[in-house]
């Protein structure tokens, strides 16, 4: 993707702009938050066009040195600037592809924190095992990333692992990183309960949601309907003896968010709302994506939950995105979390490079 001399100087004349209306003695506090945000936006993509513009203008004079426009100049100066000429012309693509990413349309939602749901699928107590130990690489993984994860609620099977289990996960880049996570990940292994020893397939379904602030999403109390009841049965912490257990209904949209973990009613219904702000805006980004269909299509995955995605093979100890056509024969390393970073890098680039594509009238 080629961008001209002239966006270049734009961009960078606008964070010039920024920048020297920031020192104003008469800046009223709201309007320096405004500059702020604009300038903390605009520096990386004002320093990417900066390199592009030093590499032209450097290969331009090597250009006029090399080519003997100088008719006094040394042969071996023309040499040196030639040999220089070979070195820029290799990073001079590099900077106008950074430069080209930082000037792709932003997601709103990728420095939000995100709400985590993983809910066993089919497979029975083995897809509770399983929606188990995805929750536990995904902790691992926040952790390696230096994110924070507050467990929300937790509904557990009585053969281990989780029938459901949701979180809140907090840090720089969250919904970023993990916004290609959700669909169906598929696993094939022996079960611990399985005498026989045969392989079997289950599948848990993983949904990530971007986590809004609350001025994101407007929730009017008369568009609730707030029921208090005693928790009981599996699936909470423990057997509440009081009435602290919280289930909401939005009527405009009959979603019903129910939680029961908190012994407090107050607490309980703080992360009912929590859950509910999430789902109604992640349904408003459903909405918005599906007017830009053709948007969509270009990105590594629709975001659609039904969608099988990824297969993790414990007898060949490999583990598949078939979105991107990748196999990695690192299947303990990756459930460890850590080793979940070179999946996740690969689904971020392969989306890069599909909107660049895009951009550049490509496919």
């Amino acid at each position: 993707m080629h961008i001209s001399p002239e966006r270049i100087a734009q961009i960078e004349a606008r964070r010039d702009e920024v920048q020297a209306s920031m020192t104003r003695a008469d800046l009223a506090a709201d309007e320096f938050v405004r500059l702020s945000k604009e300038y903390a936006e605009i520096e990386p993509v004002a320093r990417a066009a900066h390199e592009v513009r030093r590499l032209r203008q450097e290969l331009a004079a090597l250009d006029y040195m090399a080519g003997g426009a100088d008719a006094d100049a040394d042969p071996m100066m023309r040499d040196m600037a030639q040999e220089e000429m070979q070195l820029l012309k290799g990073q001079l693509p590099l900077a106008e592809r950074a430069l080209a990413l930082q000037l792709l349309p932003r997601d709103s939602a990728d420095a939000r924190p995100a709400m985590l749901e993983i809910r066993a699928g089919t497979g029975g107590d083995e897809a509770a095992l399983f929606a188990g130990d995805l929750f536990r690489m995904y902790q691992r993984f926040a952790d390696a990333q230096g994110w924070k994860m507050d467990l929300i609620s937790a509904n557990s099977s009585e053969a281990g692992g989780y029938k459901e289990v949701v979180a809140s996960i907090t840090g720089t880049g969250v919904f970023a990183k993990l916004k290609f996570e959700s669909g169906v990940h598929r696993v094939q292994r022996v079960p611990v309960t399985e005498s026989g020893g045969r392989i079997h397939t289950s599948a848990a379904t993983v949904a990530v949601l971007p986590e809004p602030e609350e001025v994101d999403v407007h929730i009017a109390d008369g568009d609730l309907k707030i029921d208090i009841y005693r928790a009981s049965g599996a699936g909470g912490q423990h057997v509440n003896t009081t009435d602290s257990a919280v289930r909401i209904t939005h009527l405009p949209s009959g979603l019903v968010v129910i939680q029961q973990d908190e012994r407090s009613q107050h607490k309980n219904k703080a992360k009912a709302m929590q859950v509910l702000r999430a789902r109604l805006y992640e349904a408003e980004r459903e909405r918005a994506h599906s007017e830009q269909a053709g948007a969509r299509k270009a990105m590594v995955g629709s975001g659609d939950r039904s969608e099988r995605i990824r297969t993790y093979n414990f007898p060949q100890g490999r583990v598949t995105d078939h979105r991107i056509n990748l196999t990695l024969h690192r299947l303990p390393e990756i459930l460890e979390g850590p080793g979940l970073a070179e999946v996740i890098d690969a689904l971020v680039a392969e989306d890069e490079a599909a909107r660049l594509a895009q951009l550049d009238g490509v496919g």
